[in-house]
């Protein structure tokens, strides 16, 4: 299993915990019971956090990848994909789509490769 890197995990009742930061997690077995299921041990803090989810569920949100970001990423490939296949269109070819059309696929090309920049740019200052 691999711990996602720079995710926030909710650990219950408001509290939260950066992934990469957790060192162990340890089902409580004694006094367990509501808001009382899981030490969760934490970089830098002698102490465990007490989490009021069970330790399963905890380790599964330390190694997976939220929906969203998995959303965010399939958008970047298709918007790497976009610019890779526009970048094949000729000059010819993009003048008379902007003649018939609407649509200018030079404006297009540069909006999406912005985008793509931008994202990379956030993907960076995350890691």
């Amino acid at each position: 299993m691999r711990i996602q890197t720079g995710v926030i995990v909710a650990l219950g009742y408001g509290k939260y915990v950066r992934s990469d930061r957790v060192t162990s997690i340890m089902p409580i077995e004694e006094q367990r019971g509501p808001g009382r299921r899981t030490f969760v041990f934490v970089e830098g803090q002698s102490d465990p956090l007490v989490a009021s989810r069970a330790e399963d569920s905890l380790v599964r949100d330390l190694v997976s990848e939220p929906r969203e970001v998995t959303r965010s990423r399939q958008q970047q490939e298709i918007l790497r994909d976009l610019l890779e296949d526009l970048s094949t269109v000729n000059e010819t070819v993009r003048d008379i789509v902007r003649d018939r059309s609407s649509l200018d696929l030079n404006l297009t090309e540069r909006r999406i490769r912005d985008a793509v920049a931008e994202l990379e740019e956030v993907a960076e200052r995350a890691a």
